[in-house]
């Protein structure tokens, strides 16, 4: 028998406020919709909020397309930027601030100013967009061992966990997105190693995709809002004294450290 949204919605809040992992929520409580998933996240986005946190931005996931035939969709999904979870270049993250994570190269977009058409072409997009900026995502999930289904992490923020930007911002129009090539090095040694192109074949699309889909639902993206755009290579744990550099093509390097 499936459970209300917002007793799903409370199952997740609990277990993200107190960094418990629960099991599939499309297993115990019978989740199936991606429409309920959705609810689910927002319902949960709204207990943050009435609770202070304060949101910056969005992250798209489910931008590689292995990933999606994996997932067995055709677009990718979204969730929210915290602002107490937003790291810097040369940062040390605790790790106690995170259940089971893992790290993702990413280019991140700060907008100059809001769009709410739901129909906006890409002139919109880069007309709108103040600076693009190498980032790195702290994924983590609320599911036990990342054993996710499709609605599990919908529900789950996407997957969100925080994230790290760089220092070196820069014109879209001076960086070639979707030919650069990105390097992340764990402890000094290659770990993952991607191209701008394996997001949506451009980060700007994935972009593309996220102003649509969020004036479509009546939640727009905002001026000052920071898009975390979808990964660029491959994704890779992250363990207590971990130390993360990333190079990304047109970008000056940034670094971070985890502890705990």
């Amino acid at each position: 028998m499936t459970t209300s949204i917002e007793d799903m919605a409370a199952t997740l809040f609990e277990a993200r406020s107190n960094l418990r992992q629960i099991a599939p929520l499309r297993e115990t409580m019978g989740l199936a919709r991606i429409e309920d998933a959705l609810a689910v996240q927002e319902s949960v986005t709204g207990r943050w909020l009435d609770r202070g946190r304060r949101l910056v931005g969005r992250k798209i996931g489910l931008t590689a397309e292995a990933v999606q035939k994996q997932m067995g969709v055709d677009e990718p999904d979204y969730g929210v930027l915290w602002a107490d979870y937003a790291f810097s270049d040369g940062d040390t993250v605790d790790m106690a601030r995170f259940m089971q994570p893992r790290a993702e190269a990413e280019i991140a977009f700060v907008m100059d100013r809001g769009l709410a058409d739901p129909d906006a072409a890409m002139t919109d997009v880069i007309r709108a967009v103040a600076y693009a900026v190498p980032a790195l995502e702290v994924i983590d999930s609320a599911i036990a061992d990342w054993n996710i289904g499709l609605v599990d992490t919908v529900a789950d923020n996407a997957s969100g966990g925080g994230f790290v930007l760089g220092k070196s911002p820069r014109r879209i129009s001076d960086v070639d997105l979707r030919l650069c090539g990105m390097i992340m090095s764990r402890n000094g040694a290659q770990a993952s190693l991607g191209l701008g192109a394996a997001c949506l074949g451009h980060p700007l699309t994935a972009v593309l995709w996220l102003v649509r889909k969020m004036a479509s639902i009546g939640r727009p993206v905002e001026e000052g809002d920071i898009i975390l755009s979808g990964s660029l290579g491959p994704v890779v744990p992250i363990a207590a004294g971990d130390e993360f550099s990333v190079e990304i093509q047109g970008f000056e390097p940034f670094h971070v450290g985890f502890a705990g």
